[in-house]
């Protein structure tokens, strides 16, 4: 039977695993036979010691190699995706959805991972699916949507079978007040591959260590980033109401400093334009800002974010260049005819 003592032993005593640990850990962790005790004690001693990247990457290929592969190699070398650890606590409004419509539209393939909302009341998965994708869509089905919308949801759960011999122990330690390895490995195992990221993080410390997480996975070209919203708070995004952590992987591992709404020429927006709230509030909220209505802070914080999207992917030199094109998408019917697109695609 897989046994994970020697390296919570390890771990306790501060040692750093070594690949070949981690890769041993992620098999236990997988497995039905090693006793919830066992895990639980092994992860509350992995975060006191604190995950370093090389470990959190070796944990995330760990990971991608028992995840189900959906077949998207076509589009992978193209591809992007906008993920945020969650964690956040702060109730904004799931932006990566949006951005995902907006980019989609402008011809860059989004392959989304995601879930339903955790520590939130509306996840990725929770607004797509009522915006009308099919969370149980199988990988064929991807496939066609890739080719046909310009996206695909891949919904978390129905690709990593092997979290659900974690799942009781990341349940008890969350109510507990405890986050895990297993926080910040979700937007790093993405089963399609894409070669671009957008990553978000709670935390300006994770921001940083996610990147390099990503540099080691290999990643073409990402940016790993937190909204320092106050001394003691974050966000996992770029926003206009923030000071944003930015930090680079691959083809952008130059960029690492703070970046802010002023230097793309958008006004800083209070954090109240940015609130979300369950499902229910959220499509109301996507209606107000198809229909110009919506909080401006809100509008600017998604045009920015598809605006580095297409920076990353290498589709415009630099961010700014992106703004007005991602606006007019979102504002000028563009996204409100993908999501009655995604709609009929879903229903036939």
């Amino acid at each position: 039977m897989p046994t994970l003592s020697t390296q919570t032993s390890a771990l306790a005593a501060g040692r750093d695993l070594t690949p070949e640990e981690v890769g041993n850990a992620a098999l236990a962790l997988a497995s039905p036979e090693v006793p919830d005790d066992e895990k639980a004690a092994f992860l509350v001693a992995f975060s006191d010691k604190g995950e370093s990247a090389a470990e959190v990457a070796a944990f995330a290929a760990a990971f991608r190699n028992l995840a189900v592969d959906p077949g998207l190699g076509e589009w992978s070398p193209r591809a992007i995706d906008i993920v945020g650890t969650g964690g956040d606590h702060m109730g904004a409004f799931n932006f990566s959805s949006m951005v995902t419509l907006v980019l989609a539209c402008a011809g860059v393939p989004v392959m989304k991972h995601g879930n339903r909302g955790m520590t939130s009341k509306c996840g990725s998965a929770d607004l797509l699916a009522a915006l009308g994708v099919d969370l149980a869509a199988s990988p064929d089905r991807l496939r066609q949507a890739l080719r046909e919308l310009g996206f695909a949801f891949l919904f978390a759960p129905a690709f990593h079978p092997a979290f659900r011999y974690v799942g009781g122990v990341r349940k008890s330690l969350a109510a507990a007040g405890r986050r895990t390895v297993f926080n910040f490995l979700g937007p790093l195992i993405n089963p399609g591959r894409p070669a671009h990221v957008l990553i978000g993080s709670f935390s300006e410390t994770w921001a940083v260590r996610l990147a390099g997480a990503l540099e080691t996975l290999g990643a073409q070209a990402g940016l790993s980033v937190a909204g320092v919203v106050d001394g003691t708070h974050g966000v996992d995004e770029i926003t206009t109401a923030t000071d944003n952590r930015v930090r680079g992987c691959g083809r952008l591992a130059s960029i690492d400093g703070y970046w802010r709404a002023a230097d793309f020429g958008l006004p800083k927006a209070p954090f109240d334009d940015l609130r979300g709230g369950d499902v229910a509030t959220n499509l109301a909220i996507v209606e107000a800002v198809l229909s110009g209505r919506g909080p401006a802070g809100l509008v600017d914080t998604i045009v920015l974010n598809a605006a580095v999207c297409l920076w990353i992917t290498g589709r415009t030199a630099q961010v700014v260049d992106g703004i007005p094109q991602a606006r007019e998408l979102l504002l000028g019917g563009a996204v409100r005819a993908k999501i009655a697109a995604t709609r009929e695609f879903y229903r036939s």
